[in-house]
C-alpha cells in the first residue's frame, strides 16, 4: 500500500482536494457563472484584542501551499505573539486560492496551539530545563509540528526520533518503565549500569527511580551505582498515586544532597502543567511536558473576505475593510484600517510572505524562537497567563 496508515498526502494538499466539499461547488459555480473577483481575504480569531495573547506559527507550510498560487500574501512573523486582528492577508482572484482555505486554517490552527501552550510552560520555569514528551499523544504524521511549536516556544529539547530527523535536532530522552521491567524488581542497579555502558558517551545519564521502590531509595541507588556518571534522577510519578509531588521532590534531593550527591539534578514528568511546573521550579531542575501541549485547543483562526472588487465588504459579525496591526511601545495589539494613520511608535507587524506565487520571506526556527520569547517579554505574556 502506498499509504498504509491513511494519511491525507502532500500532492492532495497542494492541488487543494483537501478541502472542504463546499469550496470545491463554489469554485464549480463561479467558473460556471464565468465569476473570479479579485479579493483581499483576512485570517482572524479575533476582530478586536481581547487581552489573551496566543503564538502565531505553521507560516512555513501555509508559504509551501500558496507557492505557485498566483496571490499575494502578507502574514505575521513566525513566532510573533498575537492578540486580535489579521495575522494572514491574502490579495487575487479568489478562484485562485478558495480551495487551499481548509489547509490554510489546518496549517495555522492547531500548531499556533500546540505553540501558545509550550509558550505557558515555558514561562512557568524560565530557568529551569523543558522538554516536549507530547509526540505519543498526537498521530505520528504530525509529532514534527509538535515538536517544532515547542522548540518556538523556547523549549529546550522534545522526544521524537523521526521529529528530530525533519528538524536536525537531536531527540532527547533516556529509559522508560520498560526497561526497569525487563530487569525486575531488585535489579534497578544492572540496569542502569547497562544503559550506561550501551548507550553513547553524549546522553545524558538520567535514572528513572520511581518503579518499584520509594523514589528516595531508588535515587540513592542510582548515585551509587553510577557515581560521577550520573547526571540526574528522572521522577514520572503518575498522579493516580502522587500525593505532594512537591513533598516528594524535596525529600530526595534532602537524601541526595545529605549523602553528598549534590550536582545530581531532579527531573520531572507526568502530566505536568504550568501550575505544578510552578510549585516545583524552586526544587527541580526540569521538567518533561506532554499533554498540556497537546491536549491544547486549536486556535479558532476564520477566513473572510473583507473587500471585493476594491470595495469593503464582511458578513455579519465581522468587520469589512484592509486593516493592518500593529505592536505598540508599550507592548500593545492594534488593530487598524490599513490606509488610516498608524499609532505613534507603533511597528506594523505584517510581512511580505508570497509576491505572485513566490515565496520571499526565509525561515529560520531559532530566530523564531528568539522573536517569541522576546515578544512575549514585551507583551507581558507570563503575567497574563500566571
Amino acid at each position: 500500500m502506498s499509504n498504509p496508515f491513511g494519511t491525507i498526502p502532500p500532492a492532495a494538499i497542494l492541488e487543494g482536494t483537501a478541502t472542504d466539499a463546499y469550496f470545491e461547488r463554489t469554485h464549480t459555480t463561479l467558473e460556471h457563472a464565468g465569476k473570479n473577483p479579485h479579493v483581499v481575504a483576512e485570517v482572524t480569531a479575533d476582530q478586536f484584542p481581547t487581552g489573551e495573547f496566543d503564538v502565531f506559527t505553521g507560516i512555513k507550510d501555509v508559504a509551501t501551499l500558496f507557492e505557485g498560487c498566483a496571490v499575494d500574501v502578507d502574514a505575521l512573523p513566525d513566532g510573533q505573539l498575537f492578540d486580535g486582528g489579521p495575522v494572514l492577508r491574502i490579495e487575487g482572484p479568489y478562484r485562485a486560492f478558495a480551495e487551499l482555505e481548509t489547509s490554510l486554517l489546518g496549517f495555522l490552527s492547531q500548531p499556533s496551539g500546540f505553540a501558545t501552550a509550550a509558550l505557558e510552560a515555558r514561562q512557568a520555569a524560565p530557568e529551569s530545563s523543558v522538554l516536549s514528551f507530547g509526540a505519543r499523544h498526537v498521530h505520528p504524521s504530525i509529532a514534527s509540528t509538535v515538536e517544532r511549536a515547542a522548540l518556538l516556544a523556547g523549549l529546550d529539547g522534545f522526544s521524537h526520533v523521526a521529529a528530530g530527523d525533519i528538524l536536525d535536532r537531536e531527540a532527547s530522552g533516556t529509559m522508560p518503565h520498560a526497561l526497569m521491567f525487563c530487569f525486575g524488581e531488585g535489579n534497578q542497579a544492572a540496569a542502569w549500569e547497562a544503559f550506561d555502558e550501551a548507550v553513547p558517551e553524549d546522553v545524558p545519564r538520567i535514572a528513572l527511580v520511581d518503579t518499584f521502590w520509594d523514589e528516595t531509595t531508588e535515587s540513592l541507588l542510582a548515585a551509587e551505582t553510577l557515581g560521577d556518571n550520573l547526571d540526574g534522577v528522572r521522577i514520572d510519578t503518575t498522579s493516580s498515586r502522587r500525593g505532594d509531588f512537591r513533598h516528594i521532590v524535596r525529600e530526595v534531593r534532602w537524601e541526595l544532597d545529605a549523602h553528598g550527591y549534590e550536582d545530581v539534578d531532579i527531573f520531572c514528568s507526568g502530566g505536568l502543567g504550568p501550575n505544578s511546573i510552578r510549585e516545583l521550579r524552586d526544587v527541580a531542575d526540569g521538567f518533561g511536558v506532554g499533554s498540556h501541549i497537546t491536549e491544547a485547543a486549536s486556535l479558532d483562526f476564520s477566513l473572510d473576505i473583507v473587500e471585493i472588487e476594491g470595495e469593503p465588504i464582511s458578513k455579519r459579525g465581522k468587520l469589512s475593510g484592509v486593516k493592518e496591526v500593529y505592536r505598540t511601545a508599550d507592548g500593545g495589539h492594534h488593530v487598524a484600517l490599513a490606509d488610516s494613520d498608524a499609532p505613534d511608535d507603533a511597528d506594523p507587524l505584517l510581512e511580505p510572505l508570497v509576491r505572485d506565487g513566490e515565496i520571499v520571506r526565509e525561515f529560520d526556527l531559532d530566530e523564531a524562537s528568539e522573536r517569541c520569547l522576546a515578544d512575549a517579554d514585551a507583551v507581558r505574556f507570563q503575567e497574563s497567563e500566571a
